[in-house]
């Protein structure tokens, strides 16, 4: 039986600290900071905000950011620590640095009003951030059957 040296899995460890902290990035400074921001214009306007049925396109951006990384939450936690454990720790980290510093992108090339779909700029975050994990599982799969 194999024993992992807990020491190696600092490095991951790091970046899944990394990945919350940019998930209540999302979710603070940016979804609730908008909502809060748009309740006091609307107030402000005389209109009423509705929150979860309007079509505002700033709150549109905003979740859907929040929603984008949250849907990509378990695939890349999973892959990533499977990575660590059977693959490399080491590697593990870099390519999971590299995911979090591309998922930091995203807010920013989806822009700050979503009208009808997303911008196709945000494939420059995803086409890579599914890459990696795909890449990552494939690489446990062959170390685990090998």
């Amino acid at each position: 039986m194999t024993t992992i040296d807990i020491n190696a899995l600092q490095g991951p460890a790091l970046v899944t600290v990394g990945y919350f902290l940019l998930w209540y990035y999302l979710l603070i400074a940016i979804q609730r900071q908008t909502k809060y921001r748009l309740q006091a214009e609307y107030q402000a306007q005389g209109k009423v905000f509705d929150r979860y049925f309007g079509q505002d396109e700033e709150m549109l951006a905003a979740d859907r950011a929040v929603a984008n990384t949250l849907e990509q939450m378990g695939p890349f936690l999973g892959s990533f620590w499977l990575f660590a454990v059977f693959v490399s720790p080491t590697q593990a980290t870099f390519l999971g640095a590299a995911y979090v510093a591309l998922r930091f992108f995203y807010p920013l090339l989806l822009g700050k009003r979503l009208v009808n779909m997303q911008p196709s700029t945000v494939y420059f975050v995803t086409i890579p951030c599914y890459l990696i994990v795909w890449s990552m599982l494939a690489r446990v799969v062959w170390a685990v059957l090998s």
